[in-house]
């Protein structure tokens, strides 16, 4: 295999075709003229062809040397976006995002925060999916994906760090003819005895629980009716299987027909939507990204500003 010239070979000619003068080249260049010269050489050594004609006053380029003119502009320049290319990577401006939503935060925060993040880093392809909360966990500690959006409290994950970037309350969806629906707020004491439409534990069962030992402090609910997420669930409600416990934001977006949404009295519940990632991560592109839900969080800084 032929030696293939370095870099510094191709700048010096690059520099001396511009100059076309060794002095001045050289001077450019800081080294001595000889030392210039002697690098020409040993570059047309290596083509095993002349670049330059060295008969006459002053040297001209042979047609090999004006090929070799634009091959060194198009190494450099090539060389010069390789090295901007890694930099931009290195910083997180470049590459590949793979991130995962949760189902039951597919509102404002999640969305907008992603939306945010693709203005400020247009460069980022960003490969997204959703899935609920435990699922999102399995996939980070495996290392298929970079960061998700869950629902906390993560139970178990020694090998993850969360970090909550939103709260909202937690209301209670009643099918429109159910008595209680006619009250402006409900008490615990009033919905104790309710059937209720849930949720697999096996979702998320830390933000399960917080969810119970919020609404039903005494008592565990009583489950009638299992929904993979808050439309079936909603939809369960409508059809009179069941109360529900659900987050404001999907419970007003869903807007389910027959289905009436009340506040719960103080103590009021409330449920988290945080970001998860490896604990002890390096990768510029999440670090990015919480860097931006940090100042998009609730009471910061508009991102872009």
């Amino acid at each position: 295999m032929s030696q293939v010239p370095d870099l510094r070979k191709w700048y010096f000619f690059a520099v001396l075709v511009e100059e076309m003068s060794f002095t001045r080249a050289a001077r450019r260049l800081y080294i001595s003229q000889p030392a210039l010269s002697q690098h020409i050489r040993v570059l047309e050594r290596e083509f095993g062809v002349g670049l330059l004609d060295r008969d006459g006053p002053r040297f001209r380029l042979t047609d090999a040397g004006r090929v070799a003119a634009e091959e060194a502009r198009q190494v450099l320049e090539l060389a010069s976006r390789a090295r901007l290319r890694v930099q931009a990577a290195g910083r997180g401006e470049t590459g590949l995002l793979r991130l995962a939503y949760t189902r039951s935060a597919p509102g404002p925060r999640a969305s907008g925060l992603v939306s945010a993040f693709r203005r400020r880093y247009p460069e980022v392809a960003i490969e997204s999916e959703t899935g609920f909360t435990s699922r999102n966990i399995e996939q980070l500690e495996a290392g298929e994906i970079d960061v998700a959006f869950v629902r906390p409290p993560i139970e178990g994950s020694g090998l993850l760090e969360v970090e909550i970037i939103d709260e909202e309350e937690v209301l209670i969806a009643l099918p429109s003819n159910h008595p209680l629906a006619a009250c402006e707020q409900l008490d615990r004491r009033q919905i104790a005895g309710e059937a209720v439409v849930f949720w697999s534990r096996e979702h998320g069962s830390g933000w399960y629980d917080h969810i119970q030992q919020q609404v039903w402090p005494r008592h565990p609910p009583k489950v009638v009716w299992e929904e993979p997420d808050d439309e079936q669930l909603m939809h369960a409600v409508a059809a009179g299987s069941g109360i529900a416990a659900v987050p404001e934001h999907r419970a007003r977006v869903l807007h389910v027909e027959g289905v009436t949404l009340r506040h719960l009295t103080d103590p009021v519940p409330r449920t988290g939507l945080a970001l998860a990632y490896r604990r002890g991560e390096r990768n510029p592109l999440v670090e990015n990204f919480l860097v931006l839900a940090r100042i998009e969080a609730p009471g910061g800084a508009p991102a872009g500003q």
